[in-house]
């Protein structure tokens, strides 16, 4: 069934919303990492380089954003990052164990302090390997071997909700770790 004009509203105004706040957590992370005489790298699967992007677009960036690593396909992950394809075939690509593997595989490929990792299913459908939609793993670690994940299970069905709901988790977590 088509939205209303009057949904169409609400959710353009949640979107706008929703960005300036993102925009803000953003300032917040790149302001730290510059204070900190930090770099930052990225390794995304299902928001496919919308964090990169994100930080990228914030003033001060280019002191601290090293750059971004864009996995979608799992055979990317082998081949960008280094995980183990039996690793993501045993646990899937939507896991603790690979969202981990990503963050630390983004920092042995770059020359970055610390790096932030997303893995996830947006939506509408399930992935192929069963998992829900909305389920995401985050996990950010740091070049003196601290990794932190978080795991979230977001009941929205809507692909831009949850690509949302995964970058301002991954913001969160990556504000935790510089602080």
């Amino acid at each position: 069934m088509a939205a209303t004009p009057r949904e169409r509203a609400d959710a353009s105004i949640r979107s706008v919303s929703m960005s300036s706040t993102l925009d803000r957590m953003a300032c917040a992370v790149v302001k730290r990492a510059e204070d900190k005489a930090l770099s930052i790298v990225t390794a995304e699967s299902c928001t496919a380089g919308a964090l990169a992007t994100l930080l990228a677009d914030t003033p001060g960036a280019g002191v601290c954003f090293h750059g971004g690593f864009v996995t979608y396909a799992k055979a990317c992950k082998t081949a960008l990052l280094g995980i183990p394809a039996p690793l993501i075939a045993v646990h899937t690509a939507v896991s603790r164990e690979v969202a981990q593997r990503m963050a630390t595989g983004a920092l042995a490929a770059s020359g970055a302090d610390i790096a932030v990792a997303i893995t996830g299913v947006l939506g509408p459908e399930p992935d192929e390997d069963g998992n829900p939609v909305g389920l995401l793993h985050i996990a950010v670690a740091t070049r003196g071997g601290s990794v932190r994940h978080v795991r979230v299970q977001s009941e929205e069905r809507s692909r831009t909700a949850n690509r949302e709901r995964a970058l301002s988790e991954a913001l969160r977590l990556l504000d935790r770790m510089l602080a």
